[in-house]
């Protein structure tokens, strides 16, 4: 953000603070504006759950707290603040404090190296992608201790339920997302989104990679734990699984974590294949209006976060639309579905990409 970093150094060495601080101080400031956006999204991303499975179930939904219910989820989160933080007698306190670190902090970290526009990525990555894939692991090794550190025998099922699922989902995943790298031949998320807009609509990766999209798109919701695939968390077999000793705050961070990765790989699929920020249209509302300089960055960047966001939001209706609509999954048929049919699927769609590629059948 060349056009505001500028005017906030020399603002700031004019009140005599250093440059190496002033720099500094704005990529901290960076991350808590972006950290208190996921916050923000995430209480409307669970408010807009409730609301939709309320209509597609035919019920009221939240409708108290606030202006048709707008302020439930902020009321759900003060609750969850002032609940008391219970540890079981024979748990191991220090793994069970550590697990719902293990879980969250990654997530808040790899919301930052996604871009909202070309000039908001605050951790600038050539391998983008990789980082990416390699940081969304960890959360599951957080699932793991907490099972262990519970000394809960339903907690710990549900923990080896986690591991087996990653396992057989993330294969067909990163294969997806390989497609993906080789059509932009690059894992960087700037050079990515770039290669899609050079042709509008018709550069988007999700039509040579249609195949591809759709297995990302199946297996992240088996990362995101939804429906089909919550198995780890199935409240009819095990209480709803990892969490069931966890109250107060950190039941709260393994909510919201659960929430904001859903929410970031929504963002991670848009990005990878439905454009990113690029807006579809052939114009730009920065070209037609913004006069000077610092305004049509200003405008520029605002409409291409909101692309990001809509696109985002399309993705996040989709995966509310599959938990109202198909029931869970068999336990003894998760691991099967991904390995038989969705990594061969994957597989295959790699094979075409790079015939697309080497053949130059891809002309945008």
């Amino acid at each position: 953000m060349e056009f505001v970093i500028q005017p906030y150094v020399e603002f700031m060495i004019e009140h005599k603070i250093p440059y190496v601080l002033a720099f500094s101080m704005w990529y901290v400031l960076e991350f808590l504006l972006i950290s208190v956006f996921l916050l923000i999204a995430v209480l409307i991303f669970i408010l807009a759950e409730r609301k939709l499975l309320a209509l597609f179930t035919v019920r009221k939904g939240p409708n108290r707290v606030g202006l048709g219910g707008c302020l439930q989820t902020v009321a759900d989160a003060i609750k969850l603040l002032f609940k008391e933080d219970l540890v079981p007698e024979k748990a191991d306190r220090f793994l069970f404090g550590l697990a719902p670190i293990v879980v969250f902090a990654p997530v808040m970290f790899v919301w930052t190296l996604l871009p909202f526009s070309m000039s908001i990525l605050p951790v600038k990555s050539d391998v983008g992608v990789l980082f990416f894939m390699a940081v969304m692991l960890i959360p599951v090794m957080g699932i793991l201790i907490a099972g262990f550190a519970s000394r809960n025998k339903y907690s710990l099922l549900a923990s080896f339920r986690a591991v087996v699922q990653l396992i057989s989902y993330e294969i067909p995943m990163m294969f997806a997302s390989l497609a993906v790298v080789v059509l932009s031949g690059s894992m960087s998320f700037i050079d990515i989104v770039t290669e899609q807009y050079k042709y509008g609509l018709l550069s988007w990766y999700v039509f040579p990679s249609f195949l591809g999209f759709l297995v990302f798109f199946i297996a992240s919701l088996a990362s995101m734990n939804r429906t089909p695939f919550d198995l780890h968390e199935a409240e009819s077999e095990l209480i709803s699984g990892h969490t069931v000793e966890y109250s107060g705050m950190k039941f709260a961070m393994f909510y919201m974590a659960e929430y904001a990765a859903a929410f970031i790989i929504c963002a991670f699929a848009s990005i990878m294949f439905l454009g990113g920020y690029m807006s579809p249209l052939p114009i730009s509302l920065a070209d037609l209006f913004a006069k000077s300089e610092l305004l049509y960055g200003i405008v520029l960047t605002c409409e291409q976060i909101f692309w990001l966001v809509l696109k985002t939001c399309l993705l996040l209706f989709v995966v509310i639309w599959i938990r109202a609509t198909l029931p869970r999954m068999r336990t003894d048929k998760f691991a099967e579905f991904s390995w038989k049919y969705l990594l061969p699927i994957s597989v295959v769609n790699l094979l075409i990409v790079c015939i697309i590629k080497l053949g130059g059948l891809y002309v945008f």
